[in-house]
């Protein structure tokens, strides 16, 4: 009798337990829900192609400048092209002055932004100048603004008088022997026509050692698309504030007693 008695409770063990685990697998699925985060940063959506240019100026300065004289109007492509196009074409100006790993560094930046903050930090030097009002570009010349051209030569002849601007560690300096000499700021977005022009007469002031040419990253129409950053961890926490009263005593003693009078009868 005693091992038919044992058979018999270890089937009605086994079958209990079985019965408690599939309750608490449908549970479990049922209570599960997909649940997406997206982090987006506070600023707008950055153009890759001034990404691009941050991540050729940490190489060298040298190479940001070469960098800059091929893409002076690659801005307009955009209109055209479509995203991914665009994209491979800026990789491919990029790959003119960088190796295979270099570009498979910069495709990694591309993805995770990380230089869109730069970028924001020049637009919000901008803003704190600020810009004139309508203008796609604008120079600043110890404390002096302007948006045309033609008034550059101006403001030129008596900026050594009015205070010298501080520049900042990660201003792009036009190359030059001198550093004693007038200096021209330009808020512009590269690879635009306004950009293209402001940059020829510049540099060529600075190539003759008439100016210390210093630019700086300037939107005057941002994106209206959200920055999403990725390569951050997002921890998303819910707490469900409905409780239910159950009576599980009856279920738990079966889980707990059964496997003692399972091992006592082995």
């Amino acid at each position: 009798m005693a091992p038919a008695k044992a058979t018999n409770v270890v089937q009605l063990l086994l079958g209990s337990t079985a019965l408690w685990l599939s309750q608490l697998g449908a549970g479990t699925v049922a209570a599960s829900k997909s649940v997406t985060a997206h982090l987006a940063a506070k600023w707008p959506e950055t153009p890759l192609l001034l990404e691009a240019s941050e991540f050729m100026a940490e190489e060298s300065n040298e190479k940001f400048w070469q960098f800059l004289e091929t893409v002076q109007e690659l801005a307009i492509y955009k209109q055209t092209e479509s995203d991914y196009s665009y994209y491979n074409l800026i990789l491919k100006k990029a790959g003119q002055f960088l190796d295979n790993l270099h570009i498979n560094l910069l495709k990694f930046a591309f993805s995770i932004r990380a230089y869109s903050p730069a970028i924001q930090m020049f637009q919000q030097i901008a803003a704190d100048e600020p810009p004139p009002d309508g203008c796609n570009a604008f120079v600043v010349i110890h404390k002096k603004h302007t948006c045309k051209i033609n008034e550059i030569k101006k403001l030129l002849k008596k900026a050594a008088s009015r205070t010298r601007p501080y520049l900042f560690k990660g201003d792009h300096k036009f190359p030059t022997n001198k550093e004693n000499l007038p200096v021209v700021i330009l808020y512009a977005e590269m690879g635009t026509r306004t950009f293209s022009a402001f940059h020829k007469v510049l540099s060529a002031k600075a190539q003759n050692e008439e100016i210390l040419y210093v630019l700086r990253h300037y939107i005057q129409k941002p994106s209206s698309r959200k920055m999403y950053l990725s390569g951050y961890g997002v921890e998303l926490a819910i707490k469900s504030t409905e409780y239910k009263a159950l009576d599980d005593t009856q279920r738990m003693r079966c889980f707990f007693l059964y496997p003692i009078s399972f091992f006592a009868f082995f």
